[in-house]
């Protein structure tokens, strides 16, 4: 379980069924087994070499994400699982990405971005003006929604401290619903 608060900017290091990114925030009481959010993806520590960690990530996981797409150099927002008693800065995150849609506009505004992102079809439904969603990791919130596309408010410290500060026009982001309307939605369709 996440919250959608990036503790920091990471960079991947080796990419593949064997991912590895160095991170010294998330990395500094990591083990083998602990969870950590890699651009939204929930990962397993398989292992920490000084500020490395590697994790394995299985094909269903390439394919429902973007993480097949990424090479070593790339920023990646990273956030280790939350500690229960803790606070919930975000929202409840899985880190169970549920598909992918790409930034499609960009508004810069005086110190924040307005940025609209392609919703794919399946996602719809979970999606509300002012409710939650979280993109690459990130949660934010829902300023309105179209037929196929959303829009979020980017703060500066969102620019600053995310890969959504440096992501342009047609660049792939990992897309997370609320998981509450997806219970929701199946409770009432029982």
């Amino acid at each position: 379980m996440f919250t959608g608060i990036v503790e920091e900017l990471g960079e991947v290091v080796a990419a593949g069924e064997r991912l590895a990114v160095r991170g010294k925030v998330v990395t500094a009481d990591a083990r083998h087994g602990d969870s950590i959010a890699v651009n939204g993806v929930c990962l397993t520590v398989v292992s920490v070499d000084g500020d490395v960690f590697t994790a394995d990530v299985m094909p269903e996981t390439l394919r429902r994400s973007s993480l097949g797409a990424l090479r070593p150099g790339h920023p990646v927002n990273l956030e280790r699982a939350a500690r229960v008693g803790g606070r919930l800065g975000g929202h409840i995150v899985q880190g169970h990405v549920d598909d992918v849609g790409s930034i499609v506009d960009r508004q810069p505004g005086g110190q924040w971005d307005l940025v609209r992102f392609a919703l794919p079809e399946g996602l719809r439904r979970y999606v509300v003006e002012k409710g939650s969603i979280t993109v690459d990791g990130v949660s934010l919130t829902v300023v309105d929604v179209t037929d196929g596309t959303f829009s979020v408010g980017l703060i500066p410290t969102t620019l600053s401290l995310t890969t959504l500060g440096h992501k342009g026009l047609g660049d792939p982001v990992n897309l997370e619903v609320d998981v509450i309307a997806k219970y929701v939605e199946r409770l009432v369709n029982r």
